[in-house]
Parts: C-alpha cells; structure tokens; sequence
C-alpha cells in the first residue's frame, strides 16, 4: 500500500510547492485563501493518486468521503476503510506482479534459443562475449567486475561502466544469478547474463527492477582475489 495515499486519505495532507506549475493553474479561478488552499490540497492527493496508479475514482464519491469523515458521518469506519484500501492495493499489485513474471518468463522462452546462448541446470542464461585466460573464482573469493544492468525493455536500473568505476564484492554476497555465473568466467572475461527472476530479486522490487522481473547484465570480470576480505560496506 502506497503510505502516501493512506496517510493523505486518513490523517490529513502534507502541502507541496507548486513550484513550476503557476503557469499550469493560471486559468483556475481562485477567489480567496480557501479556494487556494482547496486546490493546493487536490494537487497534492492528485500526485499521490498517479503515483499510486490511482487515476481512475469517482471523484464525486471521493469528495463525499472526505466531507464524510470531517463530519463524522462515513458509511464505514476509519480503520474498515483503510483495510479496504489496502485489500485493494494489494490485490492490484499480485495482478501486476503476475503480468510482469509472465513477460520474463516469456523474454527467456524466447531468448534461449538465439545464438550463442547457454542454458544452465538452474536456469541461468548466459552469453560469452570474449574469454578470458585468468582465474576462475570460488564463492569465497572477492571479485572486481564492471557491469551493465538492464530489463528486457531495455530501461537501465544499474551500471558500473556509466558511473566509470568497477565494484568489488564477495562472491557469495549477491544475487544468486551473479554468484553461478560469475564462477563460469575466467579473469578477462566478458559475458552476458540472462537471470530468471528466481536467481534475482523474486518478488522483492528494487529501485526499478520490479517484483519477479528477469535481468540482464553485460559483466567483465576484472579480477579475482583468493579469500581476500570483504571491504567495509556502510
């Protein structure tokens, strides 16, 4: 359940700034304080509303709920009516999430039989883009790689060679499809990486990889140190 729309809906509104938007509302005609202060509150339930992909309401019975909680005459209680919400909303989201595990299943479906494409026992897909002559590492070992990440569609959700510096890690310390796939690489190497969505994230989201999503990444592995310790992490 998106906090935001709850806690507007039920505890009151946090006003933002209209900022850039004057020129966007010069043709709303606002009389007085009130009138302005009314339209400041429906631009900040309007944002909270598309975030929460809340576009489609009856807007005359959201009003009438408002009126009806400040004047304590709602046709459900306070606490019902935030069950439902969030009842709805997360039956919103399982729909969403099955939509989105049915498309990586599909991508990998598909992706497996294109050339230079290998299938693991697990599940892993991968690509080899050039071999390297170097070490291979364990899960103990500590790796630097660059990597680029990215969805099916193509959006970006991580990458070391845009941030131009690689990142060093344990090799057991992270998802399961980089643990298995890095251990097929030689010190040198450079490969693609098709992960299902059962050797990534599942069903946690993360910044803008979705619930179930599969993952691509393009990996170099820089270089392999044996047992080496873990750096601080903050």
């Amino acid at each position: 359940m998106n906090k935001s729309i709850l806690s507007a809906l039920a505890a009151g509104v946090v006003l933002a700034s209209c900022g850039d938007k004057k020129d966007a509302i010069s043709d709303v005609k606002m009389n007085n304080e009130t009138d302005s202060l009314s339209y400041a509150i429906g631009l900040n339930l309007g944002e909270s509303f598309a975030q929460g992909d809340l576009k489609e309401l009856n807007y005359d019975l959201l009003v009438q709920g408002m009126k009806d909680q400040m004047d304590s005459t709602g046709a459900m209680e306070l606490a019902d009516a935030e069950k439902y919400i969030q009842e709805v909303m997360r039956g919103r989201e399982e729909a969403k999430a099955e939509v989105d595990k049915k498309a990586g299943e599909e991508f990998l479906a598909a992706n497996k039989s294109k050339e230079g494409v290998q299938t693991t026992p697990s599940g892993l897909q991968y690509k080899v883009l050039s071999e390297g002559t170097g070490a291979k590492p364990l899960p103990t070992d500590m790796v630097t790689v660059h990597y680029h990440g990215t969805l099916p569609d193509g959006t970006i959700f991580d990458s070391s060679v845009n941030r131009g510096e690689p990142a060093t890690f344990r090799l057991n310390q992270v998802i399961p499809g980089w643990t298995e796939g890095l251990q097929l690489m030689s010190e040198g190497s450079k490969y693609q990486f098709f992960i299902p969505q059962e050797l990534g994230y599942g069903d946690r989201g993360m910044g803008k990889i979705k619930p179930y999503s599969a993952l691509i990444f393009e990996v170099e592995l820089i270089k392999v140190e044996a047992g080496a310790q873990s750096p601080d992490v903050e």
